[in-house]
């Protein structure tokens, strides 16, 4: 099976000689000589400061909320993962979701200012497959409205917005280092937090609150990371920028090949952006299409997915009073294909032979799909 994404292996001498070390130190949790070290090296990989491991990028956010003391109503998107909106949830937080803008597929933040209330105490984006939100926008709204940011910057490791890492955006922004992403430690999220007193706050609330052996002064959470999943992010760390390049090939074999079919619509996305080519998304011209690829690329094994779907505010759990049209919209009808540095240029071309096929049995009056 051909997924649409796959877990990056590193060296298995390389991982084992980490291991070795933990197993000698006999330290396998609670802040050990990896996660240190790892911390380290990602802030100057990453070129920022404040940078916080724990074991998820879901409890990322759900720190993040509690840190920044986030109550009542939170502005987000609909278009994302999960648990950008399960999180707040969780938390007691209202989500009121605001739009996507239709070629970016970021929260709109031309549409925030008339959703804010009295009860708004932050705003929470994501950075959608990596492409930066408008950040300078959101920030001067928020100054204005008095509101914290928080960036869901699940897919952003390595992305450079205006010369600098975009987890620098927001007073917190949060990272997952899931196996499935362009950087990982198995399991494992970030949190890169502004303040610095906040900072100093967050390393106890990470570890149930604990000061020292004898004090516990702050409400806190196990969210530590562990020395077993720092280790494999030291050992993928260490080969990012190969990575990085073979990923941005395979990405421009993609639009070589799918550039300009009719019927399909990529992602717009700033040339001045360095991005970190994590998916490749496709928006068809309707479901139907969609799902027709889908059936035809399961028969020669590959795997695509429909991500993000649902869109968010049509959750079982959310009481939404906003209709968000286009990110409903989008989100029945777009596709991330396979992309991973180890794809097959030969699987990459029979995906885009079978969705050339699949566009060309579709007629249509309008000359191409508008997102």
């Amino acid at each position: 099976m051909i997924n649409v994404t796959k877990t990056y292996v590193p060296n298995r001498e390389k991982y084992k000689a980490y291991i070795d070390q933990i197993f000698d130190s006999g330290w396998f949790t609670n802040n050990g000589s990896m996660v240190q070290q790892l911390q380290t090296r990602l802030q100057e990989y990453l070129g920022v400061r404040n940078l916080l491991l724990v074991s998820n990028g879901t409890l990322a956010l759900q720190v993040a909320y509690k840190l920044l003391g986030l109550k009542g109503e939170v502005i987000t998107t609909p278009f994302s993962f999960v648990a950008t909106t399960s999180t707040l949830v969780w938390e007691g937080l209202q989500p009121k979701f605001v739009d996507i803008d239709q070629g970016t597929l970021c929260l709109d933040p031309n549409k925030i200012e008339e959703h804010i209330t009295p009860n708004t105490s932050a705003i929470v984006a994501t950075h959608v497959y990596g492409n930066p939100c408008e950040v300078d926008k959101i920030e001067e709204i928020a100054k204005k409205h008095n509101l914290k940011v928080v960036y869901d910057a699940a897919h952003s490791f390595g992305v450079r917005c205006n010369g600098r890492s975009v987890y620098s955006y927001g007073d917190i922004s949060i990272a997952s280092f899931h196996s499935t992403k362009v950087f990982h430690s198995i399991e494992g999220g970030a949190l890169i937090i502004k303040d610095d007193a906040l900072y100093e706050k967050a390393k106890k609330m990470i570890n149930f609150g604990i000061e020292g052996p004898e004090r516990i002064s702050e409400l806190g959470i196990n969210a530590k990371m562990n020395e077993f999943q720092a280790a494999m992010g030291l050992c993928v760390l260490e080969d990012m920028n190969i990575l990085l390049e073979q990923r941005r090939k395979k990405y421009e074999i993609y639009l070589e090949l799918l550039g300009s079919i009719e019927g399909i619509a990529l992602q717009l996305k700033d040339t001045s952006i360095l991005y970190n080519y994590s998916y490749f998304p496709l928006v068809f011209q309707n479901e139907g299409m969609m799902l027709k690829v889908i059936n035809e690329l399961s028969e020669i094994g590959v795997v695509p997915r429909r991500y993000f779907y649902p869109s968010l505010e049509t959750l079982p759990y959310i009481q939404n009073d906003h209709y968000t049209p286009i990110s409903r919209d989008i989100s029945r009808r777009i596709l991330c294909i396979p992309l991973y540095n180890s794809l097959e240029t030969e699987v990459q071309v029979k995906i885009s032979e079978i969705v050339r096929q699949v566009c060309s049995t579709y007629k249509s009056n309008k000359a191409a799909a508008v997102i």
